[in-house]
Parts: structure tokens; sequence; C-alpha cells
């Protein structure tokens, strides 16, 4: 019988649950906040300054499924600087990255400029005589490494803050950083 969770991975934390590398001995891991059936992985991976929606699961089947193409994962961004209408149509139709040293062109993708920023937990990122910040929607199918923020630098926003809401029909909703809920899983509805 697997297991099958989710947690809202707080910033500062690695996606993982045993630290095998002397270098990072003192990161933080997930088996802080709950005990954990043994075999448990992290379904996809949120890098340590990003936080949000996360799956857990014993079972590998699903993992690959929900790290497919087929998946969407939905991230609200906050970036240093106003963004607008038209960078938001630079980023839906595609936009050069370097992934592994290679130029690569991202899918096309749903993006958008968020006005209300009230279901996203408030986090101090840096005082406002910085400049201003605007938050937008990425919705991708692919998932290359520290794509969403290589997306925002190579049009002139870095990002500040990334807080992944949404994988397929697995939603963040009013979790708070660190919380962890068990999912009931039917393994014959794999679209879930």
């Amino acid at each position: 019988m697997h297991s099958y969770y989710k947690i809202y991975k707080p910033y500062g934390y690695l996606s993982q649950f045993v630290n095998n590398q002397n270098k990072r001995r003192n990161k933080k891991l997930l088996n802080e906040f709950y005990n954990f059936p043994e075999g448990i992985m992290a379904v996809g991976r949120l890098d340590e300054k990003s936080e949000g929606l996360l799956l857990l699961t014993t079972n590998g089947k699903f993992s690959h499924h929900i790290t497919s193409s087929k998946i969407e994962k939905e991230y609200h961004v906050m970036v240093d600087g106003i963004i607008t209408k038209s960078d938001i149509e630079v980023l839906k139709n595609g936009i050069e990255i370097s992934v592994n040293g290679k130029p690569y062109t991202t899918k096309k993708c749903s993006a958008h400029i968020l006005n209300d920023t009230s279901h996203i937990i408030n986090r101090f990122v840096r005082d406002k005589k910085h400049g201003p910040t605007s938050w937008l929607s990425i919705t991708l199918t692919e998932g290359k490494f520290r794509q969403v923020r290589k997306m925002t630098a190579k049009l002139g926003f870095p990002t500040l803050r990334l807080v992944r809401i949404r994988i397929g029909n697995y939603k963040l909703r009013s979790m708070k950083p660190g919380e962890v809920l068990p999912i009931n899983f039917n393994p014959i509805d794999i679209s879930l």
C-alpha cells in the first residue's frame, strides 16, 4: 500500500529527507515536519529558496506521472520591477533560457499579472525602498532546472519569491508553511 502526501515546503528547506553531502551538512530537510513512512520521495523538486506545494509518495509510477508534461504546475512569482502585459506575452510564447549550458526555448505557457495576492502567506523579502515589485502567475507543463527564475530574469525581472500553488488538480489552498496533509488517493484515477 503506497502513501501520498502534500506539504507546504517552506522557504529555506531542501526537497529531500536525507542529507548525504558534507558541504550541505546544516541544511533543513522535510523530515522535520512529519514522521513519514520509509521509502517516501518528493515528486519533483522545489529549490531551497522556493516554497509552496510539494507532493510526496512511495509510488514511483505516480511520481513519474506527476512529473510528466501532461500535468500543469502553477507558480505565483514576485519579481523585481513592474511587469507589463507585453512582458507577459513574451513569457507565454516561449523565451530562450540556458539549460545545462545550452540555449533552450521554453514551451508556450499560461501567464498573467496577479492583482490579488491575499492568498499568499506574507513573508518579508525586502524593504520597499529597494523599488517596486509585482506578482505574476506562470503555469508550465515542463520543469527545467530553475526554469521560472531563468524566464523572469531573461526579461529583466529577477524573481524575488516563488510559490508553487498547484500541481495538476492538487492545490496549496490555505495550507501553512511546514503543514503536511495525507492524500486519499485512488490508484485507478491516476489523472488526479
